[in-house]
């Protein structure tokens, strides 16, 4: 779904009223009162069945096409079908839009869409006072209460007073619908999240067209499906229309001044991520070859890459990690750009072949999407816990360069930069991205392609050295004065005939070689050549008067930037920087460092990057962790920072 923003200057407020306690109130064509939002944040829950990822997609779509600003955070099991109606099979799809920048999925939802029993009680803590609860009243009979301990109802036992409740009988409602339809109740009570989604967009003036289009090709070989969710959709709109429960609608104006014009879509990371591992191959003019094993949160790229054979995408999906990374490091070896997905346990199969592509200097992106651990650890959750993993995890030194990107959309530019790397300095790459950002969406602006990097490389032709008795030879190890990087030579190239495996190579001839000083010499010239890696000088956020400094990389952005504005409109000065490449460190981090009296490190994870810290630059780095399987809370990193500032 892709939309055209304006700039401020062609946009204006067209909206009517006045301005009553902060929001702005109109009237609607059916007589009831709508009020003016800056920003919204909806939660829809349910059982992992009840389609709530799919619901909160829609509703999604429809809200990038609008042009809000927005941010989401889907939460499902990791269980494919989870039991029915119990707290672990709750999947709920947390979006957070707004008419002006944003940054985080929200801390805490203004509507909470309960399906059952189960998804009221598993989130009704992160609920507060005031906010609008919907349930689906035909759940709450003594056995589904009875699966998650509630001894009452709480929609009658005044447990739910504080907020304001509207109990809906979604299921009846539904059905009741597709009557005429000749489905089985079971059938047609599948379309109750349509009439769900109906009923937030009628309350939030969503768009309605493309969700009808999206039924009708998602269900396109069964057209008597697609017409029932449709009418079930329609169904939850005309409810919120005509009911007297919801006497009140709403309206967030699109995010005119938050974004330059352009042309802009909704995107996933992982979805940013792939469109970036094609872009990188296109610009280098090299056929991108993706090596992987179906793993939890990566498997998306997978799917996603074998789609776009167009763009001579080549996927190959391995019998098991090792061989998905060894088929990546052949294609590399080939001339192809090679690539291979996974997530931290599939990181620790394919170590060793890591560590053959550090030997064989070949360019090889190794794309981590990091998730709770140790071992199989929480597939569907996320964490930031594989950064010393990715720099130190292999046998003997193998030092690899690290790239994490900070947002779903920054997963694009963050793949091409990788790319830059390995491709420049033939070498592996990893790329750190997490399921907070593989799941989650927000807008991107497409790029003009002739605005992308020219990554085009010239492979070997021909002889490189002269022997001494002037014989002209290639030597496959012969390095580029500047990046150090050797020539990347395709097999069956006439003459350049080599010698690859993973005992050490002679320096130059590439020949085996156990010489002790030929091998001090080949490790350190590897360490030189990923230590001398350009990257960019570390930004730096600093308003006048600010001695802390908030150090973050990857997916902690949007909660500690969301963080460190409150803290600024609370007249508290606070610098934040974040980091991009993490090996090699940008080369004025320690300046940067050493300017504030404190450094605050806020990590999923238990010190990772707050070790390379002090130990790299001797800085008394403090540790702020959290390894729930959740990303940060912005109002709690905000204590927290405040906390270290009066300390």
């Amino acid at each position: 779904m892709t939309s055209q923003v304006s700039s401020p200057a062609e946009q204006a407020d067209g909206s009517g009223g006045a301005v009553v306690g902060g929001q702005r109130t109109a009237g609607s064509p059916d007589g009831k009162e709508v009020r003016r939002l800056d920003r919204v944040i909806i939660r829809f829950a349910g059982d992992s069945g009840d389609g709530m990822q799919l619901t909160g997609d829609r509703f999604t779509s429809e809200t990038a096409s609008f042009g809000n600003d927005l941010s989401t955070l889907p939460n499902f099991p990791a269980e494919i079908r989870a039991p029915a109606g119990t707290l672990p099979g709750v999947s709920s799809f947390q979006l957070h839009f707004a008419d002006h920048d944003i940054l985080t999925p929200g801390d805490a939802p203004n509507v909470l869409v309960a399906m059952n029993p189960a998804a009221l009680k598993a989130n009704i803590a992160d609920v507060p006072r005031g906010a609008e609860i919907i349930v689906n009243t035909d759940e709450f009979t003594k056995r589904p209460m009875a699966k998650v301990g509630y001894e009452t109802s709480p929609l009658e036992d005044g447990s739910l007073a504080a907020y304001n409740l509207h109990p809906v009988p979604l299921t009846t409602l539904t059905v009741e619908a597709l009557k005429d339809f000749g489905l089985s109740r079971k059938e047609a009570e599948r379309s109750k999240n349509m009439f769900a989604l109906g009923l937030l967009s009628w309350m939030y003036h969503r768009p309605t067209e493309a969700t009808e289009s999206f039924l009708r090709q998602k269900f396109a070989k069964k057209p008597e499906i697609a017409e029932a969710n449709i009418v079930a959709f329609r169904a939850g709109w005309n409810f919120g229309e005509t009911t007297e429960d919801f006497a009140v609608s709403y309206e967030v104006a699109p995010a005119t001044r938050a974004f330059p014009t352009g042309t802009y879509r909704n995107i996933s990371g992982n979805l940013a991520l792939s469109y970036g591992l094609i872009a990188a191959s296109q610009q280098a003019d090299l056929p991108l070859y993706l090596g992987s094993y179906p793993i939890t949160p990566a498997s998306d790229i997978l799917h996603e890459l074998s789609k776009h054979k167009n763009f001579g995408v080549r996927t190959f999906q391995a019998e098991d990690e090792i061989a998905g990374i060894g088929a990546a490091l052949g294609a590399a070896f080939g001339g192809a750009l090679g690539v291979t997905t996974t997530s931290g346990p599939g990181v620790a199969l394919k170590s060793e072949t890591i560590g053959l592509a550090v030997s064989l200097e070949l360019p090889l992106l190794i794309v981590d999407i990091q998730r709770g651990g140790p071992s199989t650890g929480l597939p569907t959750k996320t964490e930031q816990a594989d950064l010393l993993q990715a720099m130190y995890g292999r046998n003997g030194e193998a030092p690899v360069p690290i790239v994490a990107p900070r947002t779903p959309a920054d997963c694009f530019d963050a793949a091409l930069d990788a790319a830059r790397i390995a491709l420049t300095y033939r070498t592996p790459v990893f790329l750190l991205s997490d399921g907070y950002l593989a799941n989650g969406s927000e807008p991107w602006r497409i790029p003009e392609v002739a605005d992308l990097p020219d990554l085009k490389v010239k492979f070997a032709t021909g002889a490189n050295h002269t022997l001494a008795d002037g014989t002209e030879a290639f030597w496959p190890y012969k390095r580029d004065p500047e990046t150090l990087a050797r020539p990347w030579a395709v097999p069956g190239t006439p003459g350049l005939e080599h010698r690859i495996g993973g005992i050490e190579k002679q320096d130059g001839t590439g020949n085996i070689s156990y010489d002790p000083a030929n091998h001090d010499l080949m490790v350190r010239t590897r360490q030189a050549k990923v230590d001398g890696i350009e990257v960019p000088d570390l930004d730096i956020d600093d308003p006048d008067g600010a001695t802390t400094l908030v150090l973050g990389w990857g997916s902690t952005y949007g909660p500690i930037t969301a963080a460190v504005r409150r803290l600024r409109v609370a007249g508290l000065p606070v610098a934040q920087a974040h980091l991009r490449h993490l090996n090699p460190f940008p080369r004025n981090l320690g300046e940067v460092l050493e300017r504030y009296e404190k450094v605050v490190v806020p990590e999923m994870n238990l010190g990772q990057l707050a070790t390379l810290i002090r130990a790299k630059y001797l800085v008394d780095a403090q540790s702020y962790n959290q390894v729930n399987g959740m990303p940060f809370k912005a109002e709690q990193l905000a204590k927290v920072l405040k906390e270290a500032i009066d300390d």
